[in-house]
């Protein structure tokens, strides 16, 4: 039987793509597997060691799932479309040198438990409803930056937008179009009042959303470039966590367990708020930031609720070099609901 090759694009992993296949020695070429083209390719077994350590923090069980389901639902791995079921059973059976394990059903192992996610749900409560400066509950802040560190965003555009409601017949120059003065600084999903940051959108139409428009209405949209910084990146934690990256099975399990928590954190960042109970609603998310902030990131980057594209909060305003401003009628709002 010929050689097979399969190449990052099968896993869809950022570590396996940018850090580990280079160290393989890859030779390139159209991949056995996903059929990407011009790409890394190395024989399935050198991945061995890495699946090896990966698959120990699953145990068969008769009632569980195989261990592609888990991989693809834990870490998003075989996310490329070709790789369904099937094609990654045979691809992890060649990584592993064994046909049967990947018939075979398991769950994750119990040795690995996570108390961030309680821990956050009791904290966010507190600093709500109960104390707000000198808390009580506690939650695992060098644990929390080590999950952190796991989520720097990748290269982010240099071009971001940030849009206001024109109130006169000529547009806001740019000077107006930034973070609000100090004392005009009311609370925002990442900042506390009185503290402003610059809240960017990836395009005009994600950041005119972003202040909830009505039809009819004008909005003025500034361009802003930025410097590379430094941003956690809070969209979607399976996705950007790598395991291959880790070295031992006992951290990868215990990633496993935290990573519920770091989605919760996400979610934080992304729920919609009404107005009225924003000063309230938005502190775990504002003590959320605040802590990026203080473990030396530029900004945090999280999906948007109301369009398609992405947001970046700039804690340091003064980083984003203002531009042009353009003018966007405002021709439609959708509204979706469902029933509660």
């Amino acid at each position: 039987m010929p050689r097979r090759f399969c190449c990052p694009e099968c896993f869809d992993d950022q570590g396996l793509r940018d850090q580990l296949f280079p160290t393989l020695d890859p030779g390139h070429g159209t991949c056995n597997f996903c059929g990407t083209e011009n790409t890394q390719l190395v024989e399935p077994e050198k991945l061995a060691d890495y699946f090896e350590l990966l698959v120990n923090v699953y145990e068969p069980n008769e009632d569980g799932k195989s261990l592609v389901e888990w991989l693809k639902e834990d870490w998003l791995l075989f996310s490329h479309p070709r790789m369904d079921i099937a094609h990654a059973k045979e691809l992890l059976g060649e990584i592993l040198n064994d046909g049967e394990i990947v018939r075979r059903h398991f769950v994750p192992s119990k040795s690995y438990i996570s108390e961030g996610l309680a821990q956050w749900d009791n904290l966010r409560d507190e600093m709500m409803y109960a104390n707000r400066w000198f808390l009580d509950g506690a939650i695992d802040l060098d644990r929390l930056k080590e999950l952190l560190d796991m989520l720097i965003a990748p290269p982010l555009p240099r071009q971001w937008h940030r849009a206001r409601i024109r109130t006169d017949d000529e547009p806001f120059p740019i000077d107006r179009m930034g973070a609000p003065p100090r004392r005009r600084s009311s609370n925002g999903r990442a900042n506390p009042a009185g503290i402003p940051y610059l809240y960017l959108g990836s395009r005009p139409d994600t950041a005119v959303a972003e202040i909830r428009p009505h039809t009819g209405e004008v909005a003025c949209v500034a361009g802003f470039v930025i410097p590379e910084i430094k941003a956690v990146d809070l969209r979607n934690p399976r996705k950007l966590v790598s395991p291959m990256m880790l070295g031992d099975a006992g951290e990868i399990g215990q990633l496993r367990a935290d990573l519920p928590f770091l989605e919760r954190l996400g979610e934080e960042l992304t729920k919609p708020v009404q107005p009225a109970g924003a000063a309230i609603d938005y502190i775990p998310s504002q003590y959320l930031c605040e802590f990026i902030k203080k473990k030396g990131f530029d900004a945090v980057v999280y999906r948007s609720s109301v369009s398609d594209g992405i947001n970046l909060a700039l804690f340091d305003p003064g980083k984003a070099i203002g531009g042009d401003v353009a003018l966007y009628n405002v021709t439609k709002v959708s509204v979706a609901v469902h029933a509660s």
